[in-house]
């Protein structure tokens, strides 16, 4: 079913050009039309696609020979300029001089997001990054792994790291720009979350 959704979402394909192995193609419009987006809704409150994510992501981890349980995560945020029509949670980040959203992100070592958060973009970096952590550690024993959580300056706060230590039971890790670098510098781990923020930019 998913594939066919992507097939028509991505590809383009015309609802009787599914390929064979799809489902029959009014199955597949009833998850995507309009008229049934109450049952759209339901699955998303269910966590129905939120489970879907969580298996490929785990399955994409063991066909690169790691364990589907991440031992480390990183967070970042970034903050986006909302779109013109677009009011709800919208604020200025007063470190970017920008007015919009921010997104708080967290991935593991490939890359693959765990949980993500957006909110307005005047909301500070120690303040979305509890909220996102609290995501994470709800996933229960699917992180029961980790312990590691690499960060930039903006979580390095020891109000923060506290936090996180004394209600998630992890360690941050803070990873600096080094001093008088111009132009973009490859990081220690947290190079990572930035190949996500330019998928999701793509």
């Amino acid at each position: 079913m998913l594939n066919a959704i992507l097939d028509v979402l991505v590809e383009g394909v015309q609802w009787r050009a599914l390929p064979g192995i799809s489902p029959p193609w009014p199955t597949v419009y009833t998850y995507l039309s309009p008229s049934v987006r109450l049952r759209q809704c339901n699955r998303r409150k269910e966590g129905t696609w939120v489970r879907i994510h969580d298996h490929l992501r785990d399955w994409v981890r063991i066909a690169q020979d790691r364990h589907p349980q991440p031992p480390e995560v990183v967070i970042d945020s970034q903050s986006v300029k909302s779109a013109a029509m677009v009011h709800e949670a919208v604020g200025y980040d007063a470190g970017k001089m920008m007015i919009g959203r921010k997104r708080f992100i967290t991935v593991e070592t490939l890359g693959l997001v765990l949980r993500v958060l957006v909110t307005a973009a005047s909301v500070p970096e120690w303040d979305g990054g509890k909220q996102v952590l609290s995501r994470v550690k709800a996933m229960g024993t699917s992180m029961k792994c980790l312990t590691l959580i690499w960060a930039d300056g903006g979580f390095s706060g020891p109000a923060f790291v506290m936090w996180v230590m004394d209600t998630c039971r992890w360690i941050v890790e803070v990873v600096l720009r080094p001093q008088q670098t111009k132009g973009f510098v490859l990081l220690k781990k947290r190079w990572v979350v930035e190949l996500t923020f330019g998928w999701l930019l793509a």
